[in-house]
């Protein structure tokens, strides 16, 4: 039978101490019920003795299906008594079962930090754990800074533990809370609280050292049954484990069981909704449910994959509910464009020659600037015309920019001159910058002819010099649009910004106006 662990979710509480993280009250609950359906067990709300939002989230909590919500706070403070003591009275207000309490579990911090000495530290946390208990709620420990004290005096790290199970506390959760700690020893250490205390043992990693998924891994291994960790790894300073990594490896690579395993095809979506929520963005190259994630561009992993997904993928994507991508450049093979093609080309068969010639022109293309990875707009449309089969949906006859000085009303303005199928329209627009002027001028005289073309607008703009030519270098412009629906890319490339826009903009409407799109 393989093993179960209990999944513990601190996005909402450590995740809310990262950098860059803010979470709304409507954020929170969203992400809360997102957390429910995955399956998630604990969900810790945050701490409502800290901030006005926390003690408003637990006034009026989301409804959950099964996740229970957790309150967190810290034992009583030094110059209290556990009956007067505002933190503890925050706690039971918040009226959530399960209750996270943290206490100092190192003799350096509990002498150094909070000033007090180890004995009367002892009695904060077994006095703070009973309180609770006493009125009804199920304390979880959480032994902040326990590898670190284990280390400096394991007899006072291990007394820390005691004294919350004296109080009642139902589970221990060891901290790695400075991130420092290395899996052999995470593992070591776990493995000798689990031998001692007969009670339900977790952790909590940091990622500091870069290492936060690895210890959680090494410490389930070693007997560990909880696991703390954040959505995107988000958390104080490096972060907490991502259980975006956790999650998979714990179900497909370990053998262990848990909650979420019936929703891990929905992982992928999730991680997105949550970090959207919390305004980020997960980076490409982020394990499991980043969009590089399973992304091969060499020719010879392109190949492989088609052949068998386990020559370069350690897991199928469709289990964490991401999706494989034959990226197109230069060093793509025959397989990633056959793949790239199958849709607008299904004829086209590994040994045509016109395969090898668009291969061909590829790597031109891509010697003299141009991107494909993120612009398969400008890639198939290039393949099209190769093929003969891209018909011009307008001619632009004639185009000029005028920009004036920045600080005057209207930026810049454009003017433009089109056809389509011989008849003619000119037109002009203004604009917050030459681009944007351009822009508008031409879906502005298309959509007489086009009207489909309203929809559509640019929601990502990127100039990069690819050479050392100073004010006459050579720039790559990629753009990004969308008709709401579909979103697309397409790129240009020109020793003049103004033609590598230009291309790059009239590559974007082509691509709306042959469907492909979808």
């Amino acid at each position: 039978m393989p093993r179960n662990i209990t999944i513990l979710d601190t996005t909402l509480r450590d995740g809310a101490q990262s950098e860059g993280v803010s979470f709304s009250l409507e954020d929170k609950h969203r992400a809360a019920r997102e957390l429910d359906r995955l399956g998630v067990n604990i969900i810790e709300g945050g701490n409502p003795a800290s901030n006005p939002k926390d003690a408003a989230f637990f006034a009026d909590p989301p409804v959950l299906s099964k996740a229970r919500l957790a309150a967190f706070g810290a034992t009583r403070r030094a110059d209290s008594s556990v009956d007067d003591d505002p933190g503890l009275a925050a706690l039971l207000c918040a009226k959530t079962d399960m209750i996270v309490l943290f206490g100092k579990a190192s003799l350096f911090h509990a002498r150094e930090i909070l000033r007090v000495e180890p004995g009367l530290n002892l009695r904060m946390i077994e006095e703070s754990a009973r309180f609770l208990v006493e009125r009804g709620r199920t304390v979880h420990f959480d032994a902040e800074h326990y590898f670190d004290g284990y280390d400096h005096d394991s007899g006072f790290a291990r007394e820390c533990v005691n004294a919350a199970l004296r109080g009642g506390a139902s589970s221990v959760i060891l901290c790695d809370t400075n991130g420092g700690a290395l899996p052999w020893r995470a593992a070591e250490i776990t493995r000798a609280a689990v031998k001692e205390w007969p009670v339900p043992i977790g952790v909590h990693c940091h990622n500091d050292s870069g290492l936060a998924v690895a210890n959680t891994l090494f410490a389930v291994e070693a007997g560990a049954s909880i696991v703390h960790g954040t959505f995107c790894g988000v958390g104080e300073r490096c972060g907490n484990a991502d259980l975006c990594s956790v999650l998979p490896a714990l179900s497909a690579k370990m053998g262990c069981a848990t909650d979420c395993d019936d929703q891990l095809p929905s992982l992928t979506r999730a991680a997105r909704l949550i970090a959207d929520v919390m305004n980020l963005e997960i980076p490409s190259r982020t394990p499991y449910v980043g969009s590089s994630a399973f992304a091969h561009k060499g020719g010879m992993h392109s190949d492989g994959v088609r052949k068998d997904r386990r020559s370069f993928e350690h897991i199928d994507p469709a289990r964490v509910g991401n999706a494989r991508r034959l990226l197109i450049s230069d060093q793509a093979g025959r397989a990633a464009l056959l793949d790239r093609l199958a849709g607008i080309a299904p004829d086209l068969t590994r040994g045509d020659p016109r395969l090898t010639e668009i291969a061909n022109r590829l790597k031109l293309s891509e010697q003299a600037g141009y991107v494909y990875e993120g612009a398969e707009g400008s890639f198939q449309l290039m393949a099209l015309r190769m093929l003969g089969r891209a018909e011009p949906h307008f001619e632009a006859l004639d185009f000029r920019v005028f920009c004036e000085q920045p600080w005057t009303r209207g930026g810049a303005q454009a003017y433009i001159k089109i056809a389509v199928n011989g008849r003619e329209e000119i037109t002009a627009a203004e604009g917050d910058g030459p681009v944007n002027a351009l822009d508008l001028a031409l879906r502005k005289a298309l959509c007489v002819f086009y009207p489909e073309l309203a929809s559509v607008r640019l929601v990502d703009f990127k100039v990069r010099v690819i050479d050392g030519g100073g004010t006459g270098s050579t720039v790559r412009v990629s753009i990004e649009s969308t008709d709401g629906g579909a979103v697309w890319g397409t790129v240009g490339v020109s020793r003049n910004i103004m033609e590598a826009c230009w291309r790059a903009l009239t590559d974007s409407i082509e691509y709306k106006l042959s469907g492909l799109t979808g």
